[in-house]
């Protein structure tokens, strides 16, 4: 029986800051990093506390960890590979996380099943995988929400007439983005 290989990730802010959390070493799987998280959660630090929060394609769960970590009521990982989700679930057992929960699956499938409203959602899916405009389009939000996206810089996704983009940064990379979902115009 083969040991899983594991790599670490550290919570940045709030309650768990500087807590490192064990994920699998899974191809395709790259947290979100540091310096990125951190500016990502200045754009977001009025908006995370009480937020009911999606981590869609969940990986390493940096980005869910880190809303919990800053008082987000609740948040839902998505992650389909089995051991990046098994390793979410012990996580937030380490953490005693209980306003959070993992549904091992398609994210795709998910979302088109499940149209709830939450009020942040974070989609960083893996890259070169076609998973993005997918994932966009299946995502039904109510006005106020906020949704993070990371993408490959080539990557020229189409969003909602009414996702208003209220931040943007670029590395040679990838591109991460916050857009706030507006009210539909009046037909």
């Amino acid at each position: 029986m083969s040991k899983i290989q594991s790599q670490q990730l550290r919570i940045i802010g709030g309650q768990w800051r500087s807590r490192r959390l064990r994920f699998p070493a899974v191809d395709g799987l790259r947290p979100t990093m540091d310096r990125v998280r951190e500016t990502v959660f200045n754009w977001l630090q009025y908006d995370v506390e009480g937020a009911r929060a999606l981590d869609a394609f969940a990986g390493s769960g940096a980005l869910g960890f880190e809303a919990l970590s800053r008082g987000a009521k609740e948040v839902i990982f998505l992650e389909k590979h089995p051991n990046a989700a098994l390793q979410l679930r012990e996580n937030l057992e380490i953490l005693q996380a209980r306003n959070a929960q993992v549904w091992a699956g398609d994210a795709l499938l998910w979302l088109q099943q499940n149209p709830e409203p939450f009020d942040l959602v974070f989609l960083d899916p893996p890259f070169g995988k076609d998973l993005l405009q997918p994932a966009i389009n299946a995502l039904r939000l109510l006005p106020g929400a906020l949704v993070y996206i990371e993408h490959e810089v080539r990557l020229q996704p189409l969003f909602p007439a009414n996702w208003q983009e209220i931040k943007h940064k670029e590395t040679k990379e990838f591109c991460f983005r916050l857009f706030e979902v507006m009210a539909d115009p009046e037909p």
